[in-house]
């Protein structure tokens, strides 16, 4: 697993320190939440993502990396899976999110295998 799935690409768009607590996140094929918490820590960036009734309610953990672009100016982050990717990906737990080095490699190892 690279490391770099825990930063934000450099042509995201993303500015360190923005706060992006309540933007409009859309997958390759369509809207699938918005931004509930996300964190900019060097090697550990990610998003919460609460995904409302799409996915019965549950939030999902999405690694920086796999954030493809943010337009501030309509409050979207737009990010390199699809709605399936990120339904299938591991559940996310708030009690493991923070500190469990071995659910962070599990997430990222999922978002970071090559698709298709």
């Amino acid at each position: 697993m690279s490391d770099s799935i825990w930063g934000y690409g450099p042509a995201s768009g993303y500015q360190a320190g923005a706060d992006i607590t309540g933007y409009k996140v859309e997958a390759t094929d369509g809207h699938i939440g918005k931004v509930d918490k996300h964190s900019d820590e060097v090697g550990a960036a990610y998003l919460v993502v609460d995904t409302g009734v799409w996915i019965f309610g549950k939030s999902v953990l999405l690694p920086a990396g796999t954030v493809a672009r943010v337009d501030h100016e309509n409050r979207t982050v737009f990010v390199a899976r699809t709605k399936d990717e990120i339904k299938d990906a591991p559940e996310f737990d708030k009690d493991k999110h923070l500190g469990d080095a071995g659910y962070h490699q599990q997430v990222g190892g999922y978002y970071d295998t090559p698709r298709g």
